[in-house]
């Protein structure tokens, strides 16, 4: 393990945000050291879901007031940079992420303090942060500037070799799970709880009470029962019964990015936890094709019940919901849910 967490020991801060409360309500997040009860979350702050119209001319005032000396750079928008944050390129080498909604402002705070930490002791490149920005020019969140990392997202396609991008994805995450846990984030507001328990009724993705809802709505565009046996095999599977242990908790496709179809980077870590590492082993079913799962399973080494919750975290987030804005925003997405659920359910 090594390095000592930021916690312990002195660290800079980032740009002008410094004190920034970073939680919907008002308050700054808990970074406490997580017990196995933080796993079960009774309840949430209520979601603010106001999107914040976010375009050049805003993040050019914003550079223009707080970093003049990146102003002059280009900025270009990033296609399907995703819901939860906005991304800019700036110039050759730099990227800007500021946040959409209230929900997902402590995703700043949480990247500033531990990818510095975090990064050294990974396998593969990661985003680090250059500096923070603060609230300004009719934008209410802070907002991060980080390094720019060359290459394209990763497709199943698009793999050079499945095996060895198991075995690399595999590797990253052992690695993640052995660094010393101390203060990291629990399953959280700003997280989207990602680490908490499956099927756990708080606002997170595999809550069992919004799984079954979703279901329900695709009855006639997917064999129901099926998916609801996947479901329950997941909610029957035992806990997580060992310490809390980091995850980044959203390794999707457009958070993997690979040169020559070989993995070089995980970027988008506002999701980043202590907690349960199930979710993590999502890329066996909305990444990997079905030759390479076998061998990215035995190189993580996931037991039985952390696999099977793992696979209902995954069909938690490949249920399309036509009146879901995710699905609305691009319809794209249906066609690519339905292969990750198609992928689920044929790996029974």
């Amino acid at each position: 393990m090594g390095r000592l967490p930021p916690s312990r020991r002195r660290r800079r801060a980032h740009g002008p945000a410094e004190g920034i409360p970073v939680s919907p309500s008002g308050t700054d997040e808990t970074y406490d050291e997580p017990d196995q009860d933080a796993l079960d979350i009774p309840g949430a702050q209520d979601d603010d879901e106001v999107a914040v119209t976010i375009d050049v001319p805003l993040v050019r005032r914003l550079l223009a007031a707080q970093f003049p000396r990146w102003a002059h750079l280009p900025v270009t928008p990033v296609p399907r940079s995703g819901m939860d944050n906005a991304t800019f390129r700036l110039g050759d080498d730099m990227a800007l992420r500021l946040p959409r909604h209230a929900r997902w402002r402590g995703q700043v705070e949480r990247e500033q303090r531990w990818l510095p930490w975090l990064a050294p002791q990974l396998p593969l490149a990661v985003s680090q942060p250059l500096a923070q920005g603060g609230p300004g020019e009719g934008y209410p969140f802070p907002w991060s500037v980080c390094r720019w990392l060359e290459g394209e997202p990763a497709t199943t396609d698009g793999l050079a070799d499945p095996h060895e991008a198991a075995a690399q994805l595999a590797d990253f995450i052992g690695t993640l799970q052995r660094i010393d846990p101390t203060d990291g984030p629990p399953p959280q507001w700003s997280n989207a709880f990602r680490g908490a328990r499956v099927g756990a009724e708080c606002p997170q993705l595999a809550a069992d009470s919004t799984v079954r809802a979703k279901i329900a709505k695709l009855d006639g565009m997917v064999d129901t029962d099926a998916v609801t046996a996947v479901w329950e095999q997941a909610l029957a599977a035992p806990a997580w019964d060992r310490p809390p242990v980091w995850l980044h908790g959203d390794l999707a496709t457009g958070n993997l990015l690979a040169v020559d179809g070989r993995l070089t980077a995980v970027i988008d870590f506002g999701t980043l936890a202590v907690g349960d590492p199930a979710c993590d082993l999502i890329p066996a079913w909305m990444f990997l094709p079905a030759t390479a799962r076998a061998t990215f399973r035995a190189a993580v080494g996931a037991d039985d019940a952390t696999w099977a919750r793992g696979r209902g975290i995954a069909l938690a987030g490949s249920l399309p919901v036509p009146d879901d804005p995710f699905f609305q925003q691009d319809p794209a997405r249906v066609t690519t849910a339905l292969r990750h659920l198609k992928a689920i359910l044929a790996d029974g």
